[in-house]
């Protein structure tokens, strides 16, 4: 599924291409996709005739302001699930075969919603009500990783009492919104923190370098356009390069890049965790 870094690389992509642009066609090729509103022609007839003032991101959620002559056209939401892609092509571009939304621009051009999964959904919001009351999971996400809120003060009151192993802990979008499964990885093992570390027991000096690694981590994926290890793509079509340099992510069996140790793997509430045995010692029992 496609991460902070992956879904910010796609929202500024579609800042520079598509903002001021107006939507003047489109299809549904898969009606489930459009999640609000209730019909696939309702959400066109809403979207279609309207501008593009900018977008958003909160999560793994994309936002896009929309204006209609001269006042708000409400809100267009979209998110990527797990094979999600949005692509900027020409019109008479080959339409592949998972293509599910197609959105029309002038000068031939369209924004493509490829999803082979089909798990990825888009939401029409009405210009009267806010976006988290349409896209209701909005309302449960934590603070962003790389805004001021997400500090070690807040890791500190929202751990205090969390029994669970900090891998969990952090993928759970409730504590921070926008990580997954690669960039809390590489966060643990720049923090040197293990995996299965209970998140009641980690101190102020782990919270600090904690953050501090998940902002690196993030920051740095950013600059390389995320990471693609089967199917994100940003708006061009183009691959993410971070997963080049992982620390830990997918390397099983392969030197740490520090010590030398093989990479070990386990699996954690259903995700396989990598970490380096060494680096991120296993907490003690006692």
């Amino acid at each position: 599924m496609p991460e902070l870094p992956e879904v910010e690389t796609v929202r500024r992509g579609l800042q520079d291409i598509t903002c001021g642009q107006t939507l003047v066609g489109g299809e549904v090729l898969r009606p489930q996709t459009i999640a609000a509103p209730d019909t696939p022609q309702a959400f066109l007839n809403a979207l279609i005739g309207c501008q593009i003032q900018g977008w958003e991101r909160r999560g793994k959620y994309l936002l896009a302001h929309l204006h209609r002559d001269g006042q708000s056209g409400g809100w267009w939401g979209v998110h990527l699930r797990m094979t999600g892609q949005l692509l900027w092509v020409a019109q008479a571009d080959p339409q592949p075969v998972h293509t599910r939304v197609r959105l029309l621009f002038p000068q031939g051009q369209e924004l493509r919603f490829v999803d082979i999964r089909t798990f990825g959904q888009m939401w029409w919001v009405p210009p009267d009500r806010p976006p988290e009351a349409v896209i209701k999971t909005l309302k449960t996400l934590g603070p962003e990783p790389l805004s001021l809120a997400f500090s070690v003060a807040y890791l500190q009151q929202r751990f205090a009492k969390c029994q669970r192993p900090i891998k969990t802990t952090l993928l759970d979008q409730a504590m921070v919104a926008g990580l997954g499964n690669i960039y809390v990885d590489e966060s643990l093992f720049l923090s040197q923190i293990h995996p299965v570390h209970p998140s009641h027991q980690l101190n102020a000096q782990h919270l600090t370098a904690l953050r501090r690694s998940v902002v690196q981590v993030l920051e740095t994926s950013l600059s390389h356009g995320g990471t693609t290890m089967r199917d994100f793509r940003s708006l061009k079509g183009l691959n993410g390069n971070y997963g080049d340099q992982a620390w830990v992510y997918r390397r099983t069996g392969q030197p740490c890049r520090v010590c030398g140790t093989a990479i070990d793997r386990l699996k954690l509430g259903g995700r396989s965790t990598h970490f380096c045995p060494t680096c991120q010692p296993a907490p003690s029992l006692t």
